[in-house]
């Protein structure tokens, strides 16, 4: 029961912080998109893996009672999230100590493209904003940092769940033999019973 609350709880946080990620990188894929340009990776994987895991925690809230039975695969997805998530994150690295207050796009500058550079000498209205992207890529680094935290923590609980879903289930089995093997006894005892009550006696 508590580790059944507690993976609802967990997946119910990781679809909450996985709802901005998906609208910041969103918003990044559609100015590339606009300007036609390549998405660059530190953009791409991250937005990529947050759409699938937002689904992939949306089928395991809602069909929870499969969840329980395959709890093994359950874990082994998580733990794959869990790494996808260090990937974009480590992709995203450049970002973790840049001051968005007055940030002058670092080495990021030529690969923003709409957004830095390109976007610049263009006149695109997306560069003008550059402290906005320096925040929106520095909260979805840190957003994606506590993904793949909680994805690892729900992989552990799914290896609970499983553990506990296989005690109860060799509970039933042992409490079906159990009762299995009393009622042959007992139906032993009553047809020997009702063999003697049949058999005549000889009075000498």
């Amino acid at each position: 029961m508590i580790g059944s609350v507690f993976f609802i709880f967990n997946r119910l946080v990781e679809i909450t912080f996985l709802i901005p990620i998906i609208g910041m990188m969103a918003w990044f894929v559609h100015g590339y998109l606009q300007a036609n340009m390549l998405t660059p990776p530190y953009i791409l994987v991250l937005f990529i893996v947050s759409v699938i895991a937002i689904f992939w925690a949306f089928d395991t809230l809602i069909r929870f009672s499969t969840t329980k039975r395959s709890a093994i695969f359950v874990a082994f997805l998580d733990l794959c999230f869990f790494g996808a998530f260090v990937a974009g994150v480590y992709e995203l690295r450049f970002i973790a100590n840049a001051d968005c207050s007055h940030w002058d796009g670092g080495s990021a500058w030529v690969s923003l493209g709409p957004f830095g550079e390109f976007g610049f000498r263009s006149n695109n209205d997306l560069s003008l904003h550059i402290n906005k992207t320096c925040a929106m890529l520095k909260t979805s680094f840190a957003f994606g940092i506590m993904e793949a935290a909680f994805f690892l923590w729900t992989a552990f609980i799914a290896l609970f769940l499983h553990k506990k879903h296989r005690d109860e289930v060799v509970v039933k089995e042992t409490t079906v033999r159990r009762r299995s093997h009393s009622s042959r006894r007992g139906s032993g005892s009553r047809h020997r019973h009702h063999s003697s009550s049949r058999r005549p006696h000889y009075v000498v």
